[in-house]
């Protein structure tokens, strides 16, 4: 079965909300989306975290897009544990949670991002993390995988490119295989 930690900006690419992103990065996010719709279990968290974070970033009345639709049929499916599984994580500080897989790298990581990596790590099948193009998660990827999360890039060739814009002068890491 198809289980996953969605991060936010799948949803605005599906939507067409982020501008530089390929036709094929969009169609891509779109189909994981419509087939997690189908027939897949959507991890978050129970204190509705990543929840609050995509109704803050996308638009529900009307929904105009496919990261939208997603979301309105998440919102419906919540108490359904056979689509959505809730983890409990405990806050240490904001955006600081016990459950975040590797200390060392938590400084590193963007706050808003970590609520992902946590619900990942906690949930005890340690389901995938779905990135569209946050290309700073090239530089944490090998490490969460390490602690067993894992980071699958639905747009690898987009968030390269990404990647060497935003930091010219490091070396592009690899990505997963």
């Amino acid at each position: 079965m198809m289980r996953a930690v969605i991060d936010t900006n799948v949803l605005l690419v599906a939507n067409g909300q982020h501008t530089d992103v390929s036709e094929s990065c969009v169609i891509a996010c779109v189909n994981r989306l419509q087939a997690m719709q189908n027939a897949g279990v959507t991890v978050i968290d129970d204190s509705y975290r990543i929840l609050g974070e995509y109704q803050h970033k996308t638009s529900l009345n009307p929904p105009k897009g496919v990261g939208d639709v997603f979301l309105k049929w998440l919102l419906r499916q919540t108490g359904n544990p056979l689509r959505v599984e809730q983890i409990s994580l405990t806050e240490l500080a904001d955006n600081e949670f016990a459950e975040f897989p590797d200390a060392t790298l938590e400084p590193a990581f963007d706050a808003p991002d970590r609520k992902f990596a946590a619900v990942a790590h906690a949930h005890p099948d340690k389901p995938v993390i779905w990135q569209a193009v946050d290309c700073k998660w090239l530089d944490w990827w090998a490490a969460l995988q390490t602690k067993g999360v894992h980071v699958e890039f639905l747009c690898p060739l987009d968030t390269c490119q990404f990647y060497r814009k935003k930091f010219p002068n490091k070396p592009l890491p690899a990505l997963p295989d």
